[in-house]
């Protein structure tokens, strides 16, 4: 799915801004919930650029478990891997999910340091261990004397994952791929090596429950016909590079569509995995609603910029009414713990723009 997808075509989630600022709305104050919103009569009656802002605090399952180690496991590549020690643990990927899961278990004063996507406030403190936006810096994670680290294959160069075991210290490669559909397996794969399975659980119930519920919200304000629901198209930019790609199927992105109630042009239009954008795909796709992240929009020099660099998409439904929902690249593809905040805020966002705008 798409952090795999991402490392795969070499690709980082994150990038400053190119052009200066974004003109995308920031929203000033918290999202509220879905069930508290009067959504629009016609889901097509709004114009203009909303950023959405996934409200999820800190809230552990657990105070100060106490991990039950040794502990061996079998990571997502299959290499049985042992953890003794978890008084200093580093869990690192594209997003900040692992991290964010760990403080979730109830584990985050173990944590010695951060990628560049752990910007919850509980963690800005930590040292990073990644420089030019997602590379690994080897040094950098041998300073601070790790007794165990979670990643994925989302970051890199990989040799730094391999010197690591080198120097013998416990790796833990947990599944890159993300989706609603292995929300839970992606927390016990962060649990277990941790020694922690009974908080897992509990995180991984927790979450799916949350997720259950704004999924039964949301289908309650979408248009029950598929024909009246907005086309929707997630866009992956980032301007000063030159990138400009469209997820597709299988890339998570459908999945995260889906759950919002809108129409995944993608499935219509063939469009699979992660490709770059062109006019044809765009003038097939004419969207109603481009789904982006903040930073890309960013990088692009904010909607005006992006609608001069591909005057295509300047001439569908959402570049004619600038209907565009972002979301911060930490938050809306990482599917952890607070993915059902994350589904909330963008269903808000969609239905109910004037709420958060």
């Amino acid at each position: 799915m798409v952090a795999s997808a991402l490392a795969s075509c070499g690709l980082s989630a994150k990038a400053g801004p190119e052009d200066g600022p974004s003109t995308a709305a920031v929203a000033a104050r918290a999202t509220p919930s879905l069930a508290d919103v009067t959504p629009l009569t016609d889901v097509r009656d709004w114009d203009g650029e909303v950023n959405a802002v996934a409200d999820a605090p800190i809230d552990p399952v657990a105070e100060d478990p106490q991990p039950a180690l040794p502990v061996t496991v079998t990571d997502a590549q299959g290499t049985q891997v042992t953890v003794k020690d978890t008084s200093r643990v580093l869990a690192l990927d594209v997003y900040g999910t692992l991290s964010r899961t760990v403080f979730e278990l109830g584990l985050g004063d173990r944590l010695v340091g951060r990628d560049v996507s752990t910007d919850f406030d509980e963690a800005k403190q930590l040292p990073l261990v990644t420089q030019n936006g997602h590379d690994l810096n080897a040094e950098a994670i041998l300073e601070l004397d790790p007794t165990v680290i979670l990643t994925d294959t989302s970051l890199g160069p990989w040799d730094v994952v391999l010197q690591m075991r080198d120097a013998g210290i416990p790796v833990v490669v947990v599944d890159s791929d993300r989706g609603l559909d292995n929300v839970g397996e992606l927390i016990h794969q962060v649990a277990d090596p941790l020694g922690v399975p009974d908080a897992g659980d509990a995180l991984a119930k927790r979450t799916q429950r949350q997720i259950d519920e704004v999924t039964a919200q949301i289908a309650k304000v979408a248009p029950a016909d598929s024909g009246a629901r907005l086309r929707t198209v997630f866009l992956y930019v980032r301007g000063q590079s030159g990138i400009y790609y469209m997820f597709g199927e299988g890339s998570g992105a459908d999945s995260l569509i889906d759950a919002i109630g809108g129409y995944d042009v993608a499935h219509e239009i063939g469009w699979n995995g992660m490709k770059p954008l062109t006019d044809e795909g765009l003038v097939a796709a004419q969207p109603d609603l481009v789904l982006m992240m903040t930073g890309g929009l960013e990088s692009a020099g904010g909607v005006d910029g992006l609608l001069e660099r591909l005057p295509a998409l300047a001439q569908t439904p959402a570049g004619q009414h600038r209907r565009f929902v972002t979301m911060e690249d930490s938050q809306i593809l990482g599917f952890g713990p607070i993915t059902a905040s994350v589904l909330n805020a963008l269903a808000v966002a969609t239905y109910a723009p004037e709420d958060v705008s």
